[in-house]
C-alpha cells in the first residue's frame, strides 16, 4: 500500500469495509471480532496503531512482529477461530517515529466465527448473529448456487398457471421480431427451454424448480414453497404514516409485473415528453425498469416483505438481496450481476426487461429526464432503488422556458451575447460569483468564503446540481468547518424528508469534503479545511 492510498484511508475513516484499533497494548478481541465481520462480508483493511479519528500513534516498534505472529498464530487456532483462515499483517513505517500495521482481509467463502461467535458487519460497527434467519441468509450469500434452482421433485404442471403460455409465447414473438423457438413448442418443451425443469447433479432430484413456481406458480402453490413472498405497494403522499392506497400482491411474477405497473401508472402523473419526434411515456418506462428489477433480483427465501412506494417527494422499490457488495450503485462502478438469472432470461425472453445492466443506465437517463434528479441505487442484504419526484418539474416545459427567455433578452438587446453573458464564461466564474455573494452577506467571513468557492469547483466538477449545491452551502453556513453533523442535523437545517438529506450527505462524502469524526455520535462528520479541487 503506498503512502498517498493509506492517507486517503485515513481521511476519509472508518467504513464498512476499514476499521482503525489503537492496540497500544497488544492486540486485543475486538480486533478479531473485526476480522471475523469482515470475512464474513465483503472483506476490507484493519490498521493497528492508528485512533478512531484517523490519527496515527502508532504501534511500540519493538513488539510490532511479535504482534504479526500472535495474530496468525490466533487465526490458525481452531478452538478460536472456525473455520481458520491465513492471513498476513503488514508492517508499515509511517515515518521515522511511527509503524502501523496493515491488516487485508479478503471476503471469504465461509460463515466464520470467533470464539463460537459469528459476526457481521454493519457499517462501521462488528454486530454479534445470534438469529437463526440472519445466520441462514449469511449462509445463502455464501453459496455459489441460486436459491431459484431449488428442485421441488413433487411440483407437477398442474401446480403452474398453464393458461399464461399462449400470451408468453406471443409475447416472446412479438419481442424477438416475429419469430421465437417458443412459438413451436408444446408447454413440456417450452418449460425445460427456458430452464424452468431440471435436474440437480448433486443429489439427483428432477423437477420444477423455484424460478418455474415463481414465474407461473398458481397462487396456493407459491403460498406452499414461499409463505412470506408477497410485494406491498403503497401511496403515502398525505397519509404518511400508513397510507393513501394500498394493494398486497402475492401471485406469480408474471401477473405480479402487470399489476405493479397498473399501480404505478395509477398514482403517477404521465409528464408530457418527446423524444425526438416521438411521445414517450418516462413515467412508464421508469416504473417498468423498477418492477421489473425487484422481481427479478430479489431473493425469494428471504421472510422480508418487498415493497413499492410512491411518497409525494419521491418513490422507491426494497427487496431482499444476496448481497455481494455494500453501498451505492453508480454508473461508473455499475458491475451488473444476476441475482436469479434463469428468471432474468424469461424476463428478456418476452420482453420485461433488457440486457443485464440496462436498467440502471435506462433509470439515471429517465428519472433526470422526470424529477430534474439522479436515482438511487442502494446494494446491501436490502437492495433500494429510490427515484425522486417532483410534480413541478416538466422537462419539456423547462426548456421551452429557457429557450423562451433566451429569445426575449436577444430581441430587447439584439445582441444575445451581451445580455446572457458567455456560458463558458459563467461557468469559470461561477466560484468566483459563489465566494462573493458569500462574503456579501456579512454573516460568513472571507476565509470561509473562500473555502467554500473550493468546495464549489469538486461539486460543480462532480455535476451536483445548483440545487444540491444551494442546499450544501446552507448546511456549511450552519455547521463550519469545525463542528460535527450528521443527517438528522441536515434534515432539520434543510426542514427536508430523511431522504432528501441522506441525498445531500452522499453528495458531499462523494466529493470528498466530509471526513468522519469519533465521539461525537455514531455517523458523524465534519469538513475538511484545505482541499485540492480537481
Amino acid at each position: 500500500m503506498d503512502r498517498k492510498e493509506l492517507n486517503d484511508i485515513l481521511k476519509i475513516g472508518e467504513t464498512v469495509a476499514v476499521e482503525f484499533k489503537r492496540c497500544g497494548n497488544g492486540i486485543e478481541s475486538d480486533t478479531y471480532e473485526t476480522v471475523c465481520s469482515f470475512l464474513n462480508r465483503f472483506g476490507g483493511d484493519i490498521f493497528l496503531g492508528v485512533l478512531d479519528d484517523g490519527t496515527v500513534l502508532g504501534v511500540p516498534k519493538k513488539a510490532a512482529s511479535d504482534m504479526v505472529k500472535n495474530f496468525i498464530k490466533v487465526m490458525s487456532n481452531p478452538a478460536l477461530f472456525s473455520p481458520t483462515i491465513y492471513l498476513i499483517p503488514e508492517i508499515i513505517k509511517y515515518d521515522e517515529n511511527r509503524i502501523i500495521i496493515h491488516i487485508h482481509i479478503p471476503v471469504s467463502a465461509e460463515v466464520h466465527s470467533y470464539k463460537k461467535v459469528i459476526y457481521d458487519r454493519v457499517d462501521d460497527a462488528d454486530v454479534k448473529v445470534t438469529a437463526t434467519s440472519q445466520i441462514a441468509s449469511m449462509y445463502i450469500r455464501k453459496q455459489n448456487t441460486f436459491t431459484e434452482k431449488r428442485i421441488y421433485p413433487y411440483a407437477k404442471m398442474e401446480d403452474l398457471k398453464l393458461d399464461l403460455l399462449p400470451k408468453i409465447r406471443i409475447m416472446a414473438q412479438n419481442h424477438a421480431g416475429g419469430k421465437h423457438p417458443w412459438s413451436d413448442m408444446n408447454d413440456e418443451e417450452l418449460l425445460k427451454s427456458a430452464g424452468l425443469y431440471g435436474r440437480d447433479i448433486t443429489t439427483g432430484a428432477e423437477g420444477y424448480n423455484l424460478a418455474a413456481i415463481m414465474l407461473l406458480g398458481k397462487d396456493d402453490t407459491i403460498l406452499n414453497v414461499a409463505p412470506t413472498y408477497a410485494t406491498d405497494a403503497l401511496v403515502r403522499k398525505i397519509n404518511v404514516d400508513r397510507y393513501d392506497d394500498r394493494e398486497v400482491i402475492k401471485t406469480n411474477l408474471i401477473d405480479s409485473y402487470n399489476m405493479l405497473i397498473e399501480f404505478g401508472k395509477k398514482n403517477l402523473p404521465d409528464k408530457f415528453f418527446l423524444d425526438d419526434t416521438i411521445n414517450k411515456s418516462l413515467r412508464n418506462t421508469i416504473v417498468r425498469e423498477m418492477v421489473s428489477n425487484t422481481l427479478m433480483h430479489r431473493e425469494f427465501s428471504s421472510s422480508y416483505t418487498a415493497k413499492f412506494v410512491i411518497e409525494k417527494d419521491k418513490m422507491y422499490v426494497e427487496n431482499a438481496s444476496r448481497a455481494t457488495r455494500q453501498g451505492n450503485i453508480t454508473l461508473e462502478e455499475l458491475e451488473p450481476n444476476p441475482k436469479n438469472p434463469v428468471i432474468a432470461n424469461f424476463f428478456r425472453n418476452i420482453g420485461y426487461a433488457d440486457q443485464l445492466g440496462s436498467g440502471v443506465r435506462n433509470l439515471f437517463k429517465y428519472s433526470r429526464l422526470y424529477s430534474g434528479e439522479d436515482p438511487e441505487f442502494i446494494e446491501g442484504d436490502i437492495f433500494k432503488i429510490i427515484v425522486p419526484l417532483n410534480e413541478k418539474y416538466s422537462f419539456d416545459y423547462q426548456e421551452s422556458v429557457t429557450t423562451g427567455k433566451t429569445g426575449n433578452a436577444s430581441e430587447k438587446t439584439g445582441n444575445v451575447s451581451e445580455e446572457t453573458g458567455n456560458a463558458s464564461e459563467k461557468t469559470g466564474n461561477a466560484s468566483e460569483k459563489t465566494g462573493n455573494a458569500l462574503e456579501e452577506t456579512g454573516n460568513i467571513s472571507k476565509e470561509t468564503a473562500r473555502r467554500f468557492k473550493m468546495y464549489y469547483e469538486k461539486l460543480a466538477n462532480l455535476g451536483v446540481t445548483e440545487k444540491n449545491i444551494d442546499n450544501i452551502n446552507f448546511v456549511y453556513d450552519k455547521a463550519g468547518s469545525d463542528n460535527p453533523f450528521g443527517q438528522s442535523d441536515v434534515q432539520k437545517w434543510l426542514n427536508c424528508s430523511k431522504w432528501k438529506a441522506t441525498n445531500v450527505m452522499n453528495e458531499m462524502k462523494k466529493a470528498e469534503i466530509l471526513y468522519k469524526v469519533k465521539g461525537y455520535g455514531p455517523g458523524k462528520y465534519k469538513f475538511i479545511e484545505e482541499i485540492h479541487p480537481f
